[in-house]
Order: C-alpha cells, then sequence, then structure tokens
C-alpha cells in the first residue's frame, strides 16, 4: 500500500497551529514545530513492513490548502493518517470530506485519523466526517502498520479476520469497532526512526526549547508515569506507563550524534523515568562519553528527584527540565491532583537549578474554582523563580479541559462548560466558567511573559551568558515571549 502520514493546512489567520503530537493546542504567533515521534516512528514500522510512506507534513513546511491537495492527487495514496486534536477537528472534517471526493471507481482514499479527541470521541467523527478507521490509545503506529497489512491481503472483511483491538471502522451504516485498545506492544521492537523519511530537519530549529541546533526528538518512554493529572488528555492515550530499555534509549541517542550530528535532543516522554532507570540511564551516557557530544532536555515532576540525582544528571548531559506547575494554591494542586506542594515547588527549582540545570516552568490560568487573588498567587510566584534564576524559561497558557481529561467530565457534571464548540479550545479564551472576565485572564497570562523585561531577569540574564550560542538563545528567546504576548493580547 501507499501511505501518506499528513498534516494538512489549517487555518492560519490566529498564528501557527501547534499541532504535531502536542499536549495542549496553541496558535503561536512566532512558530514551533514539535518532531511528532509516535508519526514518525509510524512512518518507520510501515516503511519495514514493506509499505510505501510519503511524509507530508504541510504546516512545517508552509504548504497552502491548494499545494497540499496537489501533492495528495499526484502521489494517489492508498490512506491517508492524519493526527488530530479537540480545537481543529472540526478543520479536520471538512478537509476529510474533501479528500474523500478524490475517490474513484478505481482507486479508493481511506482516511485514518488518530489522537486524544478521537480516543475519547471515537464516534463523533464517523457522524461528522467521511473518515474510515479512527485509531484509538496510544499506540496507534502499530495500530496502523497492522490495519494496513491488514488491509493489504484484500477486501475490508473485519468481522471475518483477528485485528488489534482499537480500532473503529465503518460497517456500512454502522460503525463497530475491534475492541478496547492495549497497550501491550514492546517499545524496544521500535526500530529507530527513520529521520530522512520524517524529514526531521524542517523540526530541527525552530524550537523554544533548543539552544543548540539541530535538535530533535526522542520518547524514552509512553507517555507519563504518574498520569493523574486531571486536565490532561494523554492519560487517555496512555493509562498505563511504559519504558523502553536504558540500553535502547542509549543507541539511540548514540545514533543520532554519529547520523545526523545532532547538537540537543528533547525527550517529549510525559515524565522521563526516574528512580534506577534515571541513575543507570545517566552513567551509561557519561560512561559512552555521550554527554559531551550531546545536549539533553526532558520532562520532570516536582518532588521527584533528589539533589544528587539533579547533579547525575548535569553529569549526564541535561540542560532544560521541564516541571509543570499549574498553579500556587495548594487547593487547585490537590484538586487537579499534582501530588505536590507549594513548598516542594520552590525547594525542586532551586535544587535543580542549584545543581547547573535550567528549569523551565508550565503555568495555568483559568481554574474554574479559583479567584483572582488566587490566580494572582500564581503570578507572583512564577514571576518571582524566573527573576530569582530558580526557573529558567516559562509556558503560561488558559486552563483547557479536553474531552477525555477528568477535568472535562467534571465540568460537564457540573455545568462548568461554557460552550462544546471545539474550535474554541484553542486557549485563546477560557471555555470554562470563571470568576474573571476574559480580559482579565489573559492580562495574567501577559504579564508572566513580561517578567522578560524585568530589569533583575534580564541582569541575570546577562551575567549568565557565556559564549556566543548563550547570546543566540537569549536572542530567540526575546521572539518568542514577544511572540507568546502577541498569542494571548
Amino acid at each position: 500500500m501507499k501511505i501518506v502520514i499528513a498534516y494538512p493546512p489549517l487555518d492560519r489567520t490566529q498564528g501557527v497551529p501547534l499541532l504535531s503530537q502536542n499536549r495542549q493546542f496553541q496558535y503561536f504567533n512566532e512558530p514551533t514545530y514539535i518532531y511528532p515521534v509516535v508519526p514518525a516512528q509510524a512512518a518507520t514500522l510501515l516503511k519495514k513492513a514493506g509499505h510505501e510512506v510519503v511524509w507530508l507534513d504541510a504546516i512545517a513546511t508552509n504548504l497552502s490548502l491548494e499545494e497540499f491537495f496537489g501533492k495528495i492527487k499526484s502521489e494517489k495514496p492508498d490512506l491517508i493518517a492524519l493526527e488530530t486534536k479537540t480545537p481543529v477537528i472540526k478543520q479536520h472534517w471538512k478537509i476529510i470530506n474533501e479528500l474523500k471526493k478524490l475517490s474513484t471507481i478505481d482507486h479508493r482514499l481511506l482516511i485514518v485519523l488518530f489522537g486524544d479527541h478521537v480516543t475519547a470521541l471515537p464516534e463523533e467523527s464517523f457522524t461528522n466526517s467521511s473518515v474510515d478507521f479512527v485509531l484509538t490509545g496510544g499506540d496507534y503506529d502499530f495500530l496502523l502498520v497492522a490495519l494496513c497489512n491488514f488491509l493489504n491481503h484484500g477486501p475490508l472483511t473485519i468481522d471475518h479476520r483477528p485485528l488489534e483491538a482499537g480500532i473503529w471502522y465503518r460497517d456500512g451504516r454502522d460503525v463497530k469497532n475491534t475492541g478496547l485498545f492495549k497497550l501491550n506492544h514492546d517499545l524496544d521492537s521500535i526500530p529507530f526512526i527513520d529521520r530522512d523519511l520524517t524529514q526531521w530537519s524542517c523540526y530541527a530549529t525552530h524550537n523554544g526549547n533548543f539552544k543548540c541546533t539541530p535538535g530533535t526528538y526522542i520518547m524514552a518512554g509512553r507517555d507519563c508515569w504518574w498520569g493523574k493529572c486531571t486536565f490532561c488528555s494523554w492519560p487517555t492515550l496512555y493509562p498505563t506507563f511504559r519504558q523502553r530499555s536504558v540500553e535502547n534509549v542509549l543507541d539511540e541517542i548514540e545514533s543520532l550524534v554519529s547520523l545526523y550530528g545532532i547538537r540537543e535532543i528533547m525527550d517529549d516522554t510525559g515524565c522521563f523515568p526516574a528512580g534506577d532507570w534515571l541513575d543507570r540511564f545517566c552513567k551509561g551516557m557519561v560512561a559512552r562519553g555521550l554527554n559531551k557530544k550531546v545536549i539533553l532536555d526532558c520532562n520532570m515532576r516536582f518532588g521527584a528527584l533528589n539533589k544528587a540525582q539533579y547533579l547525575a544528571m548535569k553529569k549526564a548531559g541535561f540542560r532544560l527540565v521541564l516541571f509543570g506547575l499549574e498553579s500556587a494554591n495548594q487547593k487547585t494542586l490537590d484538586r487537579i491532583n499534582k501530588n505536590v506542594t507549594v513548598e516542594k515547588i520552590v525547594e525542586s527549582c532551586q535544587e535543580a537549578r542549584s545543581s547547573g540545570l535550567y528549569p523551565h516552568i508550565t503555568i495555568m490560568f483559568g481554574y474554574p474554582w479559583e479567584s483572582y487573588e488566587e490566580a494572582q498567587n500564581t503570578l507572583k510566584l512564577g514571576r518571582w523563580l524566573l527573576k530569582k534564576g530558580y526557573a529558567y524559561t516559562v509556558q503560561a497558557t488558559i486552563v483547557i479541559p479536553y474531552p477525555g481529561s477528568l477535568l472535562f467530565d467534571v465540568c460537564q457534571k457540573e455545568g462548568l462548560l461554557l460552550t462544546q464548540d471545539w474550535n474554541d479550545y484553542d486557549m485563546k479564551k477560557p471555555v470554562m466558567k470563571t470568576s474573571m472576565e476574559n480580559v482579565i485572564l489573559l492580562k495574567l497570562v501577559q504579564e508572566i511573559y513580561k517578567v522578560a523585561f524585568s530589569p533583575e531577569f534580564v541582569l541575570r540574564r546577562m551575567f549568565s551568558i557565556r559564549s556566543l550560542s548563550d547570546i543566540k538563545y537569549f536572542g530567540r528567546g526575546i521572539k518568542k515571549v514577544f511572540g507568546h504576548i502577541l498569542d494571548f493580547k
């Protein structure tokens, strides 16, 4: 079969859509492209299985809708697979319906959707579009290969031959499925991503996480070993956590350095493996000399590590450590099930920074139960951490309750949703009832970014400059700050 894994062009009037493998969708004024690891693994597995694979990311390559359809017409694929997300699902339905018009009597074009939104609401897309299949769960790379292998053997007769659980499909006028998805695949069995096939260089520079370029992404696990935060939609995809072996991850890093000259790697696991796994990984980075050749960044949880482990990470080549702060109010941290205290947040930032790491914090505003004064607490803590140098960078957003998250379920039950028009779930405005007006909420988000213009923050950054790459990174950061301020104008 000939398969296109695609990211079609989307509406850019609000900015560049940050869609690929993203837990929280946003439109960015300053372009940012995240390398989609699991879709790239799907492409690699499909190629290994003997299928012809075309990678077509019209967002990262800035193609128009006309150009995108032109490429589809020239490629004439048998199947197109799309990753989707709540704020763009309606756009994807329209695109799917247009793509289906390319089907002929002699050549039927099949379309597949995957992602957290369709995992939570699989039947919705069959009602609103001409989609043929929906893959549920986070192992959609394995499911896509199984489906394509299945279709390659003849007419669609799913009821008469076994197929992996988690696949939804049409059977005449009915929508059926092969059962609840299972996360029982061996992650070490996935070959290292064919980076050339998946056009890795399109994602190698336009990314605020990278101090040194070219950079790229990997995933040591799927997805978060905590996995209980109520606002997160990815536990919908990965209700259980799995991790690759230490040696497998080290081998991939070594290959990225030697084959592609990668200078910085962001591990996009929801939370990087901790405990004994982390200890062995850090020792392995040093033993192989990789700590001298590449910089590592990762997601981590406040309170998960001690000072000795932060020091081991620094020695192993880690630089940026991303923490989800979310709120400075203990009742909110408890309600969203962060399993952390405000005191531990401060302590972890201080320990990580004093170990030579650079904490990046994420903050959210717009919780239905928080007052303006409580939101101010979060703003003040975030600004204080940044001005004192305990946190290095920040991402601030509006809380969005995606379908599939526990927060969405609570909002439905308690009547807290202002709308279920999925177009509104793009972080440009609140979709939950709050005690604050929209303009006040947006200003709170802007204010956290404006700390970059604080004299104390600027002086601390200037004194931290040690190389030309520091100056370039600082300059790119200023552009990102202005972009984020415009994101929430």
